[in-house]
């Protein structure tokens, strides 16, 4: 994964003003976390995806009903509560409706 600095600025401008998003850069991208607890990130693929990354939780059936998400693996590991959306395929709206999910999931834990 490479880092896409665009993407990062794109889910930066994303998350609300109210809230203390940190980052880490991790896995060749950047991750964001509220409290500590990973909401998603942003990258490119080897193959030059760009794509963002969510962590919604595994049975969150929010996240299923949503258009674009693909299942995260890594490599032939399957990372449960964890999408990808094709960042070219999603719009604001759209990236607003994963980060809803993934903030609702993120804050449903305590600080870290």
């Amino acid at each position: 994964m490479a880092y896409d600095e665009e993407l990062a600025r794109r889910m930066r401008l994303a998350v609300p003003d109210a809230l203390a998003i940190t980052e880490k850069r991790m896995m060749g991208g950047v991750c964001f976390f509220l409290n500590g607890n990973m909401i998603g990130g942003a990258d490119q693929s080897k193959e030059g995806e760009r794509r963002l990354m969510f962590r919604v939780g595994k049975a969150n059936e929010a996240a299923a009903k949503l258009p674009g998400g693909l299942p995260m693996f890594l490599g032939e590991r399957p990372m449960p509560g964890f999408y990808f959306v094709d960042a070219d395929q999603c719009d604001d709206a759209l990236l607003g409706q994963w980060l809803a999910v993934a903030l609702d999931h993120a804050g449903s834990f305590p600080p870290k």
